[in-house]
Parts: C-alpha cells; structure tokens; sequence
C-alpha cells in the first residue's frame, strides 16, 4: 500500500505533536505538511514549537525540515497533502467552518475537536464500536456537494476507557440498562499547560466543565443508527457521570457500577466477552490496532495509570477489579491512555480505518 500524504493543522499544540509523535515512521501515512496559527506560519517546524516541545521524544526528524503553513490557508494544503488531521485551537463555529472548509476542497479531515461531534451527518467514530458509522460518508458528501473531502471525529477522552468494555457485553448478547460511572481524569487532558500546580497538588477537582454532560450524551450518538442519511442516538443505556481532574500524568480512570437487563451473565462470562471481544480494526489488522482490545488483569489492584496506560501502545482498554454490586449487577474499573488512545492515537486509528474502508 503506498503511503498517504498527510498533514496536520494545529501542529505546535500538545495534541498536534502527538500526531507528530505518532506518526512517525507510519506504514500508510507520511507527514508532509504541518500548519498552525499565522504567527507560527513561515517558520521551521522546530523554530514554530520553541520550548513548547512537550513530548519525551525528540521532535521527529521527518518533520524537523518542515516548514509550517497558516492553518487557515487551505490551498496551500491542497498542494502539499492528500488528508489532515485537525487539532486547531479556534472556537467552535471557526472550527467547524475551517474543517468545512478544507473538506469541501477535497481534502479530508479527521478530527481531533469537538465542534463537529453533534453534526448529523459527521461520523464520530470509536473503530472498535462503531465502525459502521463510516457508511455516512457518502451522504455527508452528497449533502455539501463535496466530492472527496469529509468530516470524521473522535468522540471524548473521558468515554473512551469504559465505553468499548460496555459495547463489548452489548456485543456478546447481553442488555445494558444504565451506568454510574466516576472518572478520575489525567491532568493532561486539559491539555498544555494543564491546570495550575497549586490546584492540583495535594488536591482533587471534581469538575471538568461540560464532561459530564459529554459522558453522558456521546455514547448514545456512538451507540446509534444511520436514518435518511443522519444519525439517530440510541434510547440507552442511562448514563450518570461524575468527572473528577486528579494528580496524574496520562491516563484517564473509569469506576463503574454497571445494571443489566433480564440476561445477567456471569463474572466468568464478562471476563470472557473482553478477553475474546475484536472490533473492526483487529479483524482489518490496521497497524495501530491494539491485540487484545480489551486487557483483563487479574490483580486486585490494577488497572493503574502508571503501570497500564502503554497497554497495546496506548491504544489498548484496560479493566480490572470486577466484582459484584450491591445496588447494580457489577462493578469494574477501566482505563485508557487519554493523549493517545483518547486523542491523536484514536484519530489515527479511525483514519486507518476509512482507508481499509476505501473512503481514503
């Protein structure tokens, strides 16, 4: 397969030099072009970034000689790549006219943000849970007169460490009826800087605004059914969500209590169902696919961030700790690494999958 010719806007941020990161050395992706803000544009790649290099690698030599474009100037991406990742920095109406705007210059566009997670006909894809959701595109693009440019996004980072445990038991058979689930979120995911120091030594903070709502409301979405070329959010399962910021670096925790309906399995019978559980990227082989998805370890205290969040290179789902409830059917906790599975690991992994799919 010859590689595709990428680039990424919003390249000098956290999320856009993961996608550097990630990218590098890339089997079906080479990175060819990099955009940012206009103040950035015209600089090399490492002059743009300064000391904003957060990453523990060096920046990527592929990109070193890069010289970065103004994000805003969609022609001249037009020249240099085939395909962006975004990870721009503008409100969201800006977001969403820019993104708009490169995929209707047939460029296609997988999304870091969150401006087009509510648009009727633009996929938001966990590959594992919803890889059928790509059969919009064709609609999206018949709706905008696009020719080959399309918008995908990602969903949250907050949902992704428990929603593939929840969609592995709804796919083995099993209903689920409601949730409570207490995430305990990596002060990464506020991305660079984070909060403040003072605020998060010795300290919990249990708000992350607007999180709640999002936990709660995009797995319905991701859940949901293609009708007349526009999505339709599931009915179920009732989610409540607490969002807490805690003391860690990467990886973002999911303690949840977790009620069925008639069919109750088993703990043997939910361990298996993670344990054999392949999505769509694992049966397509798509090389950032984590084997097995889904980790169960068998320690009574694991996952921890520190020791599970590289699990399948950080793309993996780690759980562990499950256990009866006394007031639902059980209880487990879940974790995932949120700068990358929950970020530009998971863009990266969607866009593998529309191009097994054919739509790059």
């Amino acid at each position: 397969m010859n590689k595709l010719s990428v680039g990424v806007i919003g390249a000098t941020g956290m999320v856009g030099q993961n996608y550097l990161r990630l990218l590098e050395n890339h089997p079906w992706f080479e990175v060819t072009y990099v955009a940012a803000s206009p103040r950035s544009a015209g600089k090399t790649y490492p002059r743009a970034v300064g000391g904003r290099w957060v990453m523990d690698q060096a920046i990527p030599a592929s990109v070193a000689d890069l010289v970065v474009g103004d994000a805003g100037d969609v022609e001249a991406a037009r020249t240099e790549c085939e395909m962006v990742f975004s990870a721009v920095s503008l409100d969201k109406p800006a977001v969403r006219e820019l993104e708009n705007t490169y995929a209707a210059n047939d460029i296609p566009v997988v999304s870091n943000n969150s401006a087009h997670r509510w648009t009727t006909d633009v996929p938001m894809l966990i590959p594992e849970v919803n890889a059928h959701h790509a059969e919009i595109i064709p609609f999206q693009r018949q709706h905008r007169g696009w020719a080959k440019g399309f918008v995908a996004v990602k969903p949250n980072c907050s949902l992704q460490s428990y929603l593939p445990a929840v969609y592995a038991l709804m796919a083995a058979g099993y209903e689920v009826e409601s949730l409570i689930v207490t995430t305990l979120q990596a002060v990464s995911g506020a991305g660079y800087p984070g909060p403040a120091s003072i605020d998060m030594i010795d300290n919990v903070i249990p708000l992350i605004g607007g999180e709640e709502e999002k936990t709660e409301q995009e797995p319905l979405k991701i859940l949901g059914t293609i009708e007349d070329g526009a999505f339709v959010s599931a009915d179920g399962p009732a989610i409540s969500a607490h969002c807490n910021r805690v003391p860690v670096t990467d990886g973002h925790t999911a303690c949840v209590s977790l009620q069925f309906g008639a069919k109750k399995p088993s703990l043997e019978e939910i361990i298996a169902s993670w344990r054999g559980f392949e999505g769509q990227p694992q049966k397509l082989d798509l090389p950032s696919a984590p084997k097995p998805a889904i980790v169960y370890r068998e320690e009574q205290d694991r996952p921890q961030p520190r020791k599970d969040r590289d699990a399948g290179n950080g793309q993996a789902i780690v759980v562990g700790r499950l256990r009866e409830c006394p007031v639902f059917d059980v209880r487990f906790v879940a974790l995932s690494h949120n700068t990358v599975r929950g970020a530009a690991g998971g863009a990266i992994l969607s866009a593998e999958l529309l191009r097994a799919k054919g739509y790059l």
